[in-house]
């Protein structure tokens, strides 16, 4: 029956001759006596002829068939879908940041730079970094930074013949692209058969060509680098700096500081760990840190104290700016919000419940969707599966057949060094009562699978779009309305 209601609100046609939502007695002013006369219709526009009534409907209807964070869970791994506090929301939009000029001179907005500097402040503490910009808009722009800030580094103490970025294929996509837009060469390396970095091959792929390693922590599939601290011991001796993507950062937030580890640069993701809502495209915020040796290179201009005012400064060695004015004060100020809120204690009670969380779909689901690396896992499991040991279906089947029961897809085929991955990320914020429902959804799933796999290849089944011919909408595109 919902089916069919659905068909039906989108199939028929609403527009009925002769209705009105309002209607004008009379018509005031001709638009002929006020405009020329290229600027006139010469037909009567095609509208629709609805009451009011039928409208509010219409796009309620419409409302409802998005999927929002609000409604329900998102299980979409890398991208940390997790509740954001509304009240962030509501202070970031106060006038007094909403509506600063960006051309403000700094004593018109010493509250602003304070909020700033603060959570500069707050970036270092967790880090155990010695300086932050708040400039990059994004993780992807953060990294750029990074690597620009560490070819600055380099250019200034003579390491201007250092022209490859190291890359372990467990590392976000972004990684590998973020370095070869900057001009470097990419070296790729093999994962060890743990889904770590295989050590053996880094230590080949090292060189007095080696500008930078790029790792994530977490990596990609889930796991941390057991072997950090060697690994940053590797890197230093080839004269290399060490770059962690910092987007996982919501799996060590209280638990581990990056500097501790022999970390040079890293960026962290403010729409991802420290509350800023993320999805739609934005917005979003990188800011990115440094240790003590490479912290003048950053993008200048910086939020600094001085004599108790707050005042934006800039080094000598900077790179230059990476962004006009200063980053998206907006994120910003909802990530200083998320510091400020909580304790060092929460903080880490933060990293324990999204790794409980994300071990607690793995262990249940063992058994009928196995994880890759059968270990513990960080943030986010990653799952696999054997389309010849399921009847056929695939990993985007069983995606499509969780809409049916109400659950956003995880994310499909990523990493890449998974086959036929299904990347599983709960986040801290979902409860044992969600996640039970959602491991239960999994399992009437794998029960079709065995018993009737057709309808987990043909699904979705109760949506407003079924499946389409994913090959021919990627070959053919249609971008009109």
């Amino acid at each position: 029956m919902q089916e069919i209601l659905v068909q039906n609100e989108l199939s028929i046609e609403k527009s009925r001759s002769g209705r009105r939502g309002i209607r004008y007695a009379q018509v005031h002013k001709h638009a002929a006596d006020y405009l020329p006369d290229g600027y006139l219709r010469k037909q009567e526009p095609h509208l629709p002829e609805m009451s009011e009534f039928d409208t509010v409907r219409h796009f309620t209807r419409l409302s409802q068939q998005n999927y929002c964070l609000d409604g329900q869970f998102y299980p979409l791994g890398s991208c940390t879908m997790k509740y954001n506090p509304k009240s962030y929301d509501v202070l970031s939009a106060l006038p007094s940041f909403a509506n600063a000029h960006p051309f403000a001179p700094e004593n018109a907005v010493q509250g602003t730079l304070e909020i700033l500097y603060n959570l500069q402040e707050l970036l270092k503490k967790i880090t155990g970094l010695s300086a932050f910009t708040l400039q990059p808009a994004a993780g992807a722009h953060g990294e750029l930074t990074g690597i620009l800030t560490a070819r600055a580094y380099h250019n200034a103490t003579g390491g201007q013949d250092r022209t490859q970025v190291i890359v372990p294929d467990t590392a976000h996509g972004t990684n590998p692209a973020t370095a070869h837009m900057a001009g470097y060469e990419v070296i790729n390396i093999k994962s060890a058969p743990n889904g770590c970095v295989d050590k053996e091959a880094l230590q080949a792929a090292l060189s007095e060509k080696t500008a930078v390693v790029m790792l994530t922590v977490p990596n990609t599939v889930g796991l941390f680098e057991p072997d950090i601290r060697e690994i940053a011991d590797m890197v230093h001796n080839a004269g290399a700096l060490l770059y962690m993507d910092g987007a996982n950062f919501n799996a060590l937030i209280g638990l581990a500081k990056p500097a501790d580890f022999g970390v040079d640069i890293m960026h962290l993701n403010l729409h991802k760990t420290f509350a800023a809502p993320h999805g739609g495209g934005g917005p979003g915020s990188g800011p990115v840190g440094a240790a003590a040796h490479v912290a003048p290179y950053l993008p200048k201009p910086i939020v600094t104290l001085q004599d108790g005012r707050y005042t934006f400064t800039e080094t000598a060695e900077s790179l230059g700016k990476m962004k006009a004015f200063y980053g998206n004060i907006a994120v910003c100020i909802r990530g200083y919000c998320y510091l400020r809120q909580f304790d060092a204690a929460t903080l880490k009670e933060i990293a324990e419940n999204a790794i409980l969380n994300a071990n607690y779909i793995r262990s249940l689901l063992k058994g009928k969707f196995n994880a890759f690396f059968d270990c513990n896992c960080m943030h986010e499991c990653v799952l696999s599966i054997n389309p010849a040991e399921m009847n056929g279906v695939h990993t985007s089947d069983i995606a499509k057949r969780l809409l049916d029961y109400g659950f956003y897809a995880p994310t499909i085929y990523f990493p890449l060094i998974v086959p036929e991955a299904l990347m599983i990320e709960p986040t801290e914020t979902e409860n044992k009562e969600m996640l039970d429902a959602f491991v239960a959804a999994m399992e009437r799933i794998y029960e079709e699978i065995k018993t009737d796999p057709q309808i987990v290849k043909d699904a979705p089944h109760h949506h407003p779009v079924k499946r389409i011919d994913e090959v021919s909408a990627a070959r053919n595109p249609n971008l009109h309305w």
